[in-house]
């Protein structure tokens, strides 16, 4: 391979090892052959001829933030990354568009608008590190997607590369565009398994204005949860997150920041828009009829510093070890039963879980907190995750919000996929990819 892609091609042990899996716990990663660290989209054209004409797999990688092990290697593979492939190519002010490599990291794609004055809204709690490629590969999600959707509704255009070296252009960049099959549409949250995703187009909006946050502690999960749906019906929050009471103690545990440790809930809602004083000031009377404490304010400074609560829940909660992060979804009524639920089975296996996540449109991220060294601990954590992702499905939810299936939930696809469908992915698999070289045993 050095003789057609050069430097660009480590077969050194530890830089191989460092890029063997991603993030994900409890997932399996075999033994690359090497790595590629492309700087060109010539090096992936390259690199997958190479791999097309062996019939060598070829995992993609970004920044190997992944939550569910689709960035994991399998044995005798090629680790493709694309983190080098970082530049920023052009931003349409006029269009309000942006085109980037896939390496390209969303917060720096999001500073990059901001400068324009623009703005790139879809933020996953990884953005400061996780790149838009990776985000397009799991049509990741994040906090504000309750008003402004997921990645998929901000991708106008992508370049790829087929398994065989082929370039594919799909979509537009106008608003309308029904030319044809929606490929685009098939790559976005596909892990990987179709194509390799080198460049995006993404649709940008004007930049927020003035914003209000308001922060409630309620006394239990249900309460919180009434609130949410209460607030849905008379404003347009842009952000609804929830806090259990693990994570709430733990990010206070951590932060040292005044957080009630008694309550069982923390609400967190911001309102953006023409109205958002209005908004605000009504979420906070619905959150009045049963909170214990809210406040609010206008102030940008006083508001990131609320909202800083939430974004320190994953860090907090992993300091008491190892975590297995999981994400499911339901419909938002149903999130007080998937909460009531979650809380029986870390009754059931006898094993912490915190709960925190994007309760405006039903994502929760329960969290399971494990000693890693102990064997019966691990199983019982392995016990939890299975449970809550069945449950989830009971309530008409997925196994899967935002983070994708990768292998970590591989083994759940028929508790929501039929036979049928699953022939069906399958057949269009193979069309992109006859010999099953990219990703194999992904999504």
């Amino acid at each position: 391979m050095r003789s057609v892609i050069g430097s660009a091609v480590t077969v050194d042990p530890a830089v191989v090892e460092s890029y063997r899996r991603d993030q994900s716990k409890l997932t399996s990663a075999g033994s690359p052959l090497c790595v590629v660290r492309a700087r060109s989209i010539d090096d992936v054209r390259a690199t997958m001829q190479w791999a097309h004409a062996r019939r060598i797999p070829v995992v993609t990688r970004g920044a190997g933030s992944g939550l569910a092990g689709g960035a994991n290697a399998v044995d005798g593979c090629v680790i493709l990354s694309l983190a080098g492939l970082d530049q920023i190519i052009h931003i349409d002010v006029a269009s309000k568009l942006a085109t980037v490599q896939a390496g390209v990291v969303n917060a720096d794609l999001a500073r990059a608008a901001a400068a324009s004055g623009l703005w790139y809204p879809p933020d996953p709690g990884s953005r400061d590190f996780s790149t838009i490629g990776g985000n397009v590969a799991t049509n990741a999600g994040g906090s504000c997607c309750v008003k402004y959707g997921v990645t998929a509704d901000h991708v106008a255009r992508i370049k790829a590369v087929l398994p065989d070296g082929r370039v594919i252009h799909t979509g537009s960049r106008t608003r309308k565009n029904v030319a044809g099959l929606d490929i685009g549409s098939l790559l976005v949250g596909s892990e990987g398994t179709l194509a390799v995703i080198v460049e995006v187009t993404v649709r940008l909006r004007r930049a927020p204005g003035a914003m209000s946050t308001v922060v409630a502690s309620f006394p239990d999960c249900a309460s919180a949860i009434d609130a949410v749906i209460e607030c849905a019906a008379v404003a347009d929050p842009c952000v609804m997150e929830v806090m259990d009471r693990t994570t709430i103690r733990a990010v206070e545990s951590m932060t040292r920041m005044g957080l009630d440790v008694e309550s069982g809930a923390l609400l967190l809602i911001r309102c953006d828009g023409a109205d958002f004083a209005a908004d605000a000031e009504r979420c906070a009377a619905v959150c009045r009829r049963t909170a214990g404490e809210v406040w609010s304010t206008d102030d940008a400074e006083e508001g990131e510093a609320m909202m800083a609560a939430r974004r320190m829940a994953l860090p907090a909660l992993e300091r008491s070890g190892g975590v297995l992060l999981d994400d499911v979804a339901v419909p938002v009524p149903q999130l007080p039963g998937m909460m009531q639920s979650i809380d029986r089975i870390a009754e059931r296996y006898d094993i912490r879980i915190g709960t925190f996540g994007h309760a405006g449109d039903g994502n929760l991220h329960p969290t399971i907190m494990f000693d890693e060294t102990d064997p019966s601990q691990v199983s019982r954590a392995g016990q939890a995750f299975e449970a809550i992702v069945e449950r989830a499905v009971e309530l008409g939810g997925t196994i899967a919000g935002e983070h994708g299936v990768g292998v970590l939930k591989r083994a759940h696809l028929r508790l929501m996929i039929g036979d049928a469908e699953l022939d069906l992915q399958s057949r269009i698999r193979q069309a992109f990819d006859p010999y099953k070289i990219l990703n194999p045993g992904k999504g």
